[in-house]
């Protein structure tokens, strides 16, 4: 009797409503992937707050993400916290899980699930750019590879994340009387750009905005090396000048940043590259730094991991899905709800 054929990966992995928790659900393991409301198991691929909702019962995920739960969430963390490393497998009911890096941020993973020889890789969140603060990601071949669409337009062609940071080095040298106020996002983005200050040979203190001191002190627990890192609200204003200020984007236009020696305002994001936003934002310097894959990325991704199925979501659907299609795979979006572009 010939073996039965592997099962299609749509007959078991699916979008779920978020009326029933949303995100990705597995039926023959039982789980969810990064559910927007509160499941009874979850898997989570990161720390944004996209993916990791609060409330689940049973929350498994890195052991940097679990503590980046516990940091924003606390007790929302969920109720039961279930840690697995990097390549090692798990099997919930009749799927086996493993967690490999995606490159994001620290503790990022693609879900890779297995069940009676189908397999399916979602990944999440992630780019292929050198970040010092996390591990790169790794392509997993697969039946069915599920990827964002963040910057999945062919305008979004990322400019090296060091010739970013030479031209914020060079804006200080230009204006020496000036603090240079970074807006980032807490998570991954502050540290990803203190640690590429810290390649580029900076090694002055850096001024961070209260809200992103948790988070940097939580990399630097788990071996992330970030240099002098000083609380700005604890610095008399003098000192600040000539130095770099990295803050939450909404602090750079409140009279937060308004205390600072004649602050010149730069914005750290992938959708820098959008001159528009830029303006919104009063930004002086903008740096096209992202966390996301832009468009050759993403593209290339594909081409690595060689999945015959590709399943698009969160993003420029629509134009990756075109490309995927055109270039030989079986290519649709998901459409799922609940994933924005905040941390980017």
């Amino acid at each position: 009797m010939p073996a039965a054929s592997p099962p299609p990966p749509d007959s078991w992995v699916r979008p779920c409503p978020p009326e029933q928790g949303g995100g990705l659900w597995v039926e023959p393991g039982g789980f969810h992937v990064d559910p927007i409301r509160p499941v009874a198991r979850a898997v989570i691929t990161h720390g944004h707050s996209d993916h990791a909702r609060p409330g689940h019962a049973h929350v498994l995920a890195t052991a940097p993400t679990l503590d980046i739960m516990r940091a924003r969430l606390g007790e929302g963390a969920g109720g039961n916290l279930q840690t697995l490393p990097y390549h090692q497998s798990l099997r919930i009911n009749d799927v086996t899980v493993t967690l490999v890096p995606a490159g994001h941020v620290l503790g990022s993973a693609q879900v890779v699930l297995e069940f009676q020889g189908s397999r399916v890789v979602v990944s999440g969140d992630y780019k292929r750019r050198h970040d010092p603060t996390c591990a790169p990601f790794e392509p997993v071949a697969c039946d069915a590879f599920i990827t964002e669409a963040t910057f999945g337009l062919p305008v979004f062609r990322h400019p090296p994340a060091a010739a970013e940071i030479a031209r914020l080095l060079h804006a200080g040298q230009v204006f020496p009387e000036r603090s240079l106020v970074v807006g980032c996002y807490a998570l991954g983005k502050c540290q990803r750009l203190i640690a590429h200050l810290r390649e580029a040979g900076y090694d002055r203190p850096l001024y961070l905005h209260g809200a992103h001191l948790p988070l940097c002190e939580l990399y630097q627990r788990h071996g992330v090396d970030l240099g002098e890192l000083r609380p700005a609200t604890a610095t008399a204003k003098e000192e600040m000048r000539g130095a770099i200020v990295l803050a939450p984007p909404s602090a750079m236009m409140d009279k937060w940043a308004r205390r600072l020696p004649d602050p010149l305002i730069a914005y750290a994001s992938g959708w820098m590259r959008v001159r528009a936003r830029a303006r919104q934002h009063g930004v002086e310097l903008p740096l096209v730094v992202s966390d996301h894959a832009d468009w050759d990325e993403l593209c290339q991704t594909l081409r690595d991991v060689a999945a015959p199925e590709v399943w698009v979501t969160h993003g420029a659907e629509e134009a990756l899905v075109h490309w995927a299609n055109q270039n030989g795979f079986r290519a649709r979006p998901l459409h799922l709800v609940g994933f924005g572009d905040e941390e980017t």
